[in-house]
């Protein structure tokens, strides 16, 4: 499978993979911060938007919102599902806005798919760039120091007549500039159970079967922060969607805030 099956042939199941994430509660959450710490505004842009399931929670918060994706697909999704909201093909790493915005979002580790550091690099001066005075950008993030290459999430799910079961995981060859997002997804008639390979689990004829690999930029906080610092005063947050409480300096993933300086 290409690294972009997912995101094109496999673009119908998208949604049905992400089926578990709370989008309203990670959308209130952002709200909460921007409202904390940013300028009030309610021009919003979320990067990698996908099929558009946050900025609908965004528009019922009360922007004004525009989502910018580089699959054509996802973003056709979009259209249907926020047809109030302003939807660009363009690639978050180097980007452009006729109007600055005040609340830019990037969701689901998104921010990774930058792929390496020069790239990261001008997605942080693109986002730097679109917003106003005293805007800010949230997103979540993984420590590549605190990956490890043994866990991943397993997900079920069942839509016409057919049985699904999603794996992603994390993999880090501890050095380098680059980790991996594992994914896998199977499709069949029977349940599958909590103990289910999705990898290996191919003994029933009628199992489908489809295997993925992203390449993602790996950093560490301290590496990213230090991306961050000329153009965002940053606050790191634990990644707890529920309420707002300072990164203890141990977890793996955090949720960062960065004000527009």
């Amino acid at each position: 499978m290409s690294s972009n099956a997912l995101y094109t042939d496999l673009s119908g199941y998208y949604d049905l993979m992400c089926s578990d994430i709370n989008y309203q509660q990670q959308s209130a959450s952002i709200h909460r911060l921007h409202q904390f710490l940013g300028n009030n505004g309610k021009q919003h842009l979320d990067l990698a938007c996908g099929t558009g399931p946050h900025v609908r929670h965004f528009i019922d918060l009360g922007y004004q919102c525009s989502g910018l994706d580089i699959n054509q697909p996802m973003l056709d999704m979009a259209m249907r599902r926020c047809p109030e909201a302003q939807f660009n093909l363009q690639d978050m790493t180097a980007f452009y806005l006729e109007q600055p915005v005040d609340l830019i979002t990037c969701f689901l580790y998104s921010i990774h798919y930058s792929a390496d550091i020069e790239r990261l690099k001008s997605c942080i001066a693109s986002v730097h760039s679109a917003l106003n005075d005293g805007g800010i950008f949230c997103f979540n993030s993984v420590d590549k120091h605190r990956i490890d290459n043994r866990l991943s999430i397993k997900h079920f799910a069942e839509f016409e007549g057919h049985h699904f079961a999603f794996e992603s995981g994390w993999h880090y060859s501890g050095q380098g500039e680059n980790q991996s997002l594992n994914l896998s997804i199977a499709k069949r008639q029977q349940p599958f159970t909590q103990l289910t390979d999705v990898d290996a689990d191919t003994s029933l004829s009628q199992t489908e079967l489809w295997q993925d690999q992203h390449t993602m930029v790996a950093t560490s906080f301290a590496e990213l922060q230090a991306l961050l610092a000329p153009y965002f005063e940053v606050h790191i947050f634990e990644h707890d969607y529920e309420k707002i409480v300072p990164w203890d300096l141990s977890s793996g993933n955090a949720l960062f805030v960065c004000v527009k300086i």
